[in-house]
């Protein structure tokens, strides 16, 4: 929604302590090169180089003269230069400022504010402890001082590629009481770093790269995380790279920290960074020299926020950013935009009629901005009045843009179709149609809605569970973006959830699955709970799997585009998706889950149908293919490759497997398996029956189980049959047999009689056709009464 902005003064530095003297700074024309305000808004901090004298000025004052003294601190060159101001959090010093004046040689000067009395100096601190050495970067990140500081190497000839690598980044606690400072020990975050830049958020330090003059080091940023001693290798033209838990000070080492990236590091693009702000969010603000305005989160992911008007930005035109909630402020050439920072979209922009602004913090008051310019403060308010009439949301421009490139597709016409012409033509209705029913329902909350023609009404009424997912998904995504750390991983669960669930819903095409292969590859576990949801995967009373989807999301995951039709670009059709995700979660539900896919396609398709998933290439070797492919082999994917065969019923899979229980000498497992699957054809049971007695001629193992293997005998089979197949598969040995041999594991007549006498002493096939007639009770029969 678009703020009505209005610029008030609210202040004309007559409540200032030195209100006179700023206002004379500010009109004389020497700006101000640095200005800070205090976190509670109560005091300005302005650094002021000046020319001729070469005089530098440090002075802070309160913006309400209460009383008390002012900070002012003069020094001129060769004097070491001041390189830091900062504003301390401390819980000794509760309800009162402090402030620290960090100096080039490590000199730190911490001053505090006392009512009624002023600016008192508490304590002086040396923070670096060689006397070489020149802090280049230093900021406060809460309790601690963090920086950057140049140790120079001792020999002045030394090689210039080493020479580059003598910054080392530091920190030490800071801890303010009433009546001293007390100094923690240093320590070491990187040595042998180049230089950094290091910005502070509330739980993060951004190190960013302070000079291009090495083309390695200036494509990536560093993230540290001080709770977790974790620092995170992070590209915006790639997103993150790396990270790694510094344990030890031997891992502190940039050279080694580097070591496993060095060959993707060297082939991204070099950072374009114009001016880097941190957020409230705890986000790093960059922008480039083309004016994109990016955000790099702490965990290494980018986002594009805004695009600057204005084209290449000149290397000294200042841009000065700063957050309030969830708006960001930019100013730039005397222009102030304001931007939302959660979509991208500009909310206001105004054109100030002031020489050069600086932002002041305002407590309490987040729909307002403070600047401060040469005539005083002034107060910029985006709240939206009531009675402002209500624009067109985000959504409905997006409708406009899309069918104006659907239209332009379709078009014969060389003129270019725009967002006006296609509002103001009335040829085409259905953008028009859309454009009416989204702003009329979406906005409703906001203001009572305006009234909707019959027509739209009846497609409202159609469209109404669709918008209403719509807009669930948009607070979804909202509350994704606004989460702490801690909750994110259950929002994105809930988001694959909604997303999978809808793409199932709709027209499963080419673009849709490879939207679902990045799904699953980012989100795996997600995207396995969001599989189990949509498929209304569970166990029933009996332990085995059912599941409860609608025909419609099975005809979705088998009957999708195959692996011919999407190509070989790493994009693998949707069951092979789901079955990589059993193996990976839920493996022992693997062969369940394809016995299921294979009861729905017969029910829905044909037998052999060249339009069904069977008429291809069967699901129990679409499955086997997935396992195939995992890089490590173990024993329990050869007991999955038999559970899949075994689970497709089908006679040659089920053979195959008894090959392989056979190869593996499970003979328990060979016979439980002949006993279950000779049960389903006769065809079948002739083909196991004769394998088993392949292998009973050949060698001993099978004697246990002869009493559970003479029962399958198919009775087809003659003894002629059964003698047939066992001298075709006797062992033949080297040596001339003899009646009696030693080693007792020939195959004896003893063993084979009990299967013969069941074969012969079992009634012929036309015995049992003519039982019923042989089994009359008397025979003939007698003859029939005359009729007299």
């Amino acid at each position: 929604m678009k703020p009505a902005g209005t610029l008030r003064q609210v202040s004309d530095f007559s409540d200032f302590s030195r209100g006179h003297w700023l206002q004379e700074l500010l009109c004389q024309g020497e700006e101000p090169s640095h200005v800070l305000s205090s976190p509670d808004g109560q005091h300005l901090l302005v650094l002021q180089k000046s020319q001729s004298p070469p005089l530098h000025q440090v002075v802070a004052f309160q913006r309400h003269g209460i009383g008390g003294a002012d900070l002012e601190r003069n020094w001129q060159q060769p004097q070491p230069a001041l390189v830091g101001l900062l504003f301390l959090q401390s819980p000794g010093t509760s309800g009162s400022s402090a402030l620290a004046l960090v100096w080039e040689h490590g000199r730190t000067e911490v001053w505090h504010f006392v009512v009624a009395v002023g600016w008192q100096l508490l304590q002086t601190l040396e923070l670096c402890q060689g006397a070489r050495a020149r802090i280049v970067s230093v900021c406060s990140q809460g309790t601690s001082l963090v920086w950057c500081e140049e140790r120079p190497p001792l020999d002045a000839h030394s090689d210039m590629s080493k020479c580059a690598f003598r910054f080392c980044v530091c920190t030490r606690a800071l801890e303010l009481g009433e009546h001293g400072v007390r100094l923690g020990t240093l320590r070491i975050v990187l040595h042998n770093s180049p230089e950094y830049q290091v910005l502070a958020s509330p739980q993060h330090v951004f190190l960013v790269p302070a000079t291009a003059s090495f083309a390695t080091t200036s494509k990536f940023l560093l993230i540290w995380h001080p709770e977790k001693a974790k620092l995170i290798i992070t590209a915006p033209s790639a997103g993150f790279v790396h990270s790694k838990v510094l344990r030890s000070s031997s891992e502190s080492d940039f050279r080694k920290l580097l070591l496993g990236s060095v060959g993707l590091l060297s082939c991204l693009a070099p950072l374009d960074i114009h001016t880097s702000a941190v957020s409230n969010s705890g986000g790093l603000l960059l922008v480039s020299t083309k004016g994109a305005v990016n955000m790099v989160e702490p965990d290494g992911t980018q986002r594009h926020v805004f695009d600057l008007e204005g084209g290449p930005l000149a290397q000294g035109s200042p841009v000065q950013l700063k957050t309030f909630g969830s708006i960001l402020a930019c100013v730039l050439a005397g222009v102030l935009y304001l931007i939302d920072q959660n979509s991208g979209r500009l909310t206001e922009k105004k054109i100030l009629n002031m020489k050069e602004v600086h932002f002041l913090e305002s407590p309490g008051e987040e729909d307002s901005i403070q600047l401060l310019a040469q005539t005083g403060i002034y107060s910029f308010s985006f709240s939206k009045p009531e009675d402002s009439s209500r624009p067109e949301p985000c959504l409905v421009e997006m409708v406009f843009e899309e069918a104006c490139r659907y239209y332009q597709r379709r078009s014969l016409s060389s003129s270019k179709l725009t967002v006006e012409k296609l509002k103001k033509g009335g040829v085409f209705q259905a953008p028009v149609a859309l454009a009416a029913i989204l702003q009329h329902s979406l906005c409703q909350k906001q203001k009572p809605a305006r009234g909707l023609q019959d027509t739209y009404a009846k497609l409202l009424s159609t469209m109404s569970l669709e918008l209403q997912s719509y807009v669930s998904l948009e607070l979804l995504k909202t509350c994704v973006v606004c989460a702490p750390e801690s909750e994110v991983e259950s929002y994105c669960e809930e988001l694959v959830e909604q997303e999978v669930s809808r793409v199932l819903h709709s027209d499963m095409d080419k673009d849709n699955l490879a939207y679902l292969n990045s799904v699953f590859a980012s989100f795996p576990k997600a995207a396995w709970k969001a599989t189990r949801s949509c498929l209304q995967l569970q166990q029933n009373g009996d332990g085995l799997l059912v599941a409860r989807a609608t025909p419609e999301v099975w005809k979705k995951v088998l009957g999708g585009p195959q692996q011919e039709e999407v190509g070989q670009n790493g994009v693998v059709p949707l069951f092979e998706l789901i079955c990589a995700s059993f193996l990976r979660f839920k493996p022992k539900w693997l062969p369940s889950f394809v016995e299921l896919t294979q009861q729905y396609v017969s029910i829905s398709w044909a037998y052999s149908s060249k339009e069904g998933p069977e008429g291809r290439v069967p699901l129990y070797k679409r499955a086997l293919g997935v396992l195939a492919r995992k890089n490590k082999r173990s024993e329990a994917d050869d007991e999955m490759e038999l559970e899949l065969l075994l689970c497709s019923k089908r006679p040659k899979a089920v053979l195959q497997a008894l090959h392989l229980l056979i190869c593996l000498k499970r003979w328990q497992r060979v016979v439980e398996v002949a006993e279950k699957f000779s049960k389903l054809s006769p065809l079948l049971n002739k083909e196991i029956f004769t394998t088993l007695l392949a292998e009973f001629a050949q060698h001993r193992e099978l004697d246990p189980y002869l009493g559970m293997l003479w029962p399958l005998c198919p009775a087809e089979l003659t003894a002629s049959d059964i003698l047939t197949v066992v001298l075709q598969h006797l062992p033949r040995s080297q040596e001339d047999p003899v009646p009696f041999s030693s080693e007792g594991n020939q195959l004896t007549v003893g063993l084979l009689k009990p299967l013969l006498q069941r074969v012969v002493q079992r009634p012929c096939v036309q015995d049992e056709m003519y039982s019923d007639a042989l089994q009359s009770p008397t025979f003939p029969p007698p003859t029939p009464p005359r009729e007299h």
